[in-house]
């Protein structure tokens, strides 16, 4: 698969394939896109497997417009929405490695529906911590 055109709204990049077939992404999934200006955005160029954008340093392959997870999970928005957060420190209070949940934030290893559920319950935990302090 090629995309041979692109283009943005606020949340997303679309793409569209040789056969005319219309694909989304989010672009919580490329913070340099997502900042970036309109004349930013356009300046990129088509290579052998992806789109790149060399003033961003960002690179999209053609290949993750077919992904499943083009959206991320409730988990990954939270993380990939509040920078803020310590990713490490989040972790040890939890209990598990953080390189481990940073590859859940990243789409690069999927949780357990089980897993998921717990690292959402604990971001409401100290949620309701935080408001009661």
């Amino acid at each position: 698969m090629k995309i041979v055109d692109i283009w943005f709204d606020a949340d997303y990049i679309y793409g569209k394939d040789e056969q005319g077939r219309q694909y989304k992404q989010s672009l919580l999934w490329y913070p340099n896109l997502k900042g970036a200006t309109a004349a930013e955005r356009a300046e990129y160029a088509f290579g052998m497997g992806g789109i790149h954008w060399r003033n961003l340093d960002e690179d999209i392959s053609f290949e993750s417009f077919e992904y499943d997870d083009t959206e991320p999970s409730a988990m990954q928005r939270f993380f990939l929405t509040h920078k803020e957060i310590n990713v490490a420190e989040f972790a040890r209070s939890l209990g598990i490695n953080p390189s481990l949940l940073r590859n859940y934030i990243n789409g690069f290893k999927k949780p357990s529906k089980e897993r998921e559920e717990e690292i959402i319950a604990h971001i409401h935990k100290l949620g309701k911590e935080m408001m009661a302090a």
